[in-house]
């Protein structure tokens, strides 16, 4: 029994051995790698860097009120187009008492000046045409010219010299010109007056305006509304960031003012974004650029390059140069502001090329080669010279054509 279990156990050792020797055989031996193949192709080339940023209006203006107060009511909306002087808002005045008491003293004080003016210019009229400011200048004028004529005779009858004579002659001159510069002066001094009355009557009237503006927001003499918002541009109204019911402040030297809509020209856009300082220094005003809007697809945005900035920003560990790019005017879409934006700034182009992929480059020394098929699956070097790269494609300027079939260098075959 034992022999017959030896002899059964031998068998089995020996099959076993003869299973795992062609196991292992077929394991050991490789299937013959084969390269994939591929040709140049013509295609365009662009070297080109991207910025980051957002599409935004040219002019972007906040409107807001001349006067603080309450906003009683609004009279548009975002997305509506407005001209310059078209009404937004209206100002419900909130006005102190004590401003107004100020106001109304402003008031009499300017009416009082401007009475006070008016009795000094009528005595001034009833000087001037009475004369009474030069008579005493007319006087000493003709009594010179009596003396001038009494001692002109004296002087012809040789009584005198005529050293004395020159002497009356040229008092007589002397009294004439004061009595021409006196009458100069007094039409000078009631044009003076007349404009101090003038001058008054403008203080007077800005006084009474300016009460008006405080109890009602409106000038009487002008017609002009001050609580009453209008926009001082066309364009769209991207935003109104106020409700009806907010209490808004004016603009003034001390104080910003409170926005109360933002109007924009979405006829004029342009791309603001930023760019790595690794890309700044090849860009230059000038160049294309081709926008991609993350809200519009398949959809390229023309734009050109108009400023660089002259400084950067780090952000996140590098820094940033701002850049903006003039977008050309688009008729079948409608950029809004704010998109966000990716521009490819093309740095340089190649039309219509002979071209390869990078990959499948052997770059040894200065020297760049491909391996080219002279065989199946039979391979030698051939040096190429090349141009422009986008990173993927590389342009080959001598050494190949569309018909010359190449070893892809992608791994060790398949």
């Amino acid at each position: 029994m034992s022999k017959g279990c030896g002899i059964s156990l031998g068998v089995f050792l020996v099959v076993v051995s003869i299973l795992l020797g062609g196991y292992f055989y077929n394991k050991s031996k490789k299937d013959p790698v084969v390269y994939d193949l591929t040709k140049p192709e013509i295609l365009d080339i662009i070297k080109k860097t991207v910025a980051t940023g957002s599409i935004n209006p040219r002019l972007e203006v906040h409107i807001k009120p001349q006067v603080s107060g309450v906003v009683e009511e609004l009279y548009a909306e975002p997305g509506l187009m407005v001209k310059k002087g078209e009404r937004i808002a209206k100002i419900k005045l909130v006005p102190s008492q004590v401003n107004i008491n100020s106001a109304q003293s402003g008031v009499e004080l300017a009416r009082i000046r401007f009475k006070e003016a008016k009795r000094e210019l009528e005595r001034q009229k009833e000087v001037f045409g009475k004369k009474l400011d030069v008579e005493q200048t007319r006087i000493s004028y003709e009594n010179a010219k009596i003396e001038e004529e009494r001692q002109k005779k004296l002087y012809e009858d040789g009584i005198i010299s005529e050293q004395t004579y020159n002497n009356f002659k040229m008092e007589k001159e002397i009294q004439k010109t004061a009595y021409e510069n006196a009458q100069i002066l007094s039409r000078n001094n009631l044009k003076q007056f007349e404009s101090e009355v003038d001058i008054r009557e403008q203080e007077l009237e800005a006084a009474i305006n300016n009460l008006a503006l405080l109890k009602e927001g409106a000038s009487k003499s002008s017609q002009q509304v001050s609580n009453v918002v209008v926009s001082t541009v066309d364009g769209m109204i991207l935003d109104i960031p106020i409700e009806e019911g907010s209490s808004v402040i004016e603009r003034n030297n001390f104080n910003e003012g409170t926005s109360i809509a933002i109007v924009a020209d979405m006829n004029s856009l342009i791309f603001e974004g930023k760019v790595d300082e690794s890309d700044v220094g090849k860009l230059k005003e000038g160049m294309p650029l081709e926008l991609t809007v993350g809200a519009i697809e398949d959809k390229k945005i023309g734009a050109t390059l108009e400023y660089i900035s002259p400084k950067g920003v780090e952000e996140e560990g590098s820094v940033k140069f701002e850049v903006k790019a003039a977008i050309k005017p688009q008729e079948d879409v409608f950029l809004r502001a704010g998109y966000s934006a990716n521009g490819d700034i093309i740095l340089d182009r190649r039309d219509k090329v002979v071209s390869i992929k990078e990959r499948d480059l052997i770059i040894e020394e200065d020297s760049t080669f491909v391996e080219v098929v002279v065989g199946d699956q039979q391979f030698e070097k051939k040096q190429i010279q090349t141009g422009l790269s986008d990173g993927i494609q590389i342009e080959v300027l001598d050494g190949l054509d569309t018909t010359t079939q190449i070893k892809v260098l992608t791994g060790e075959g398949r």
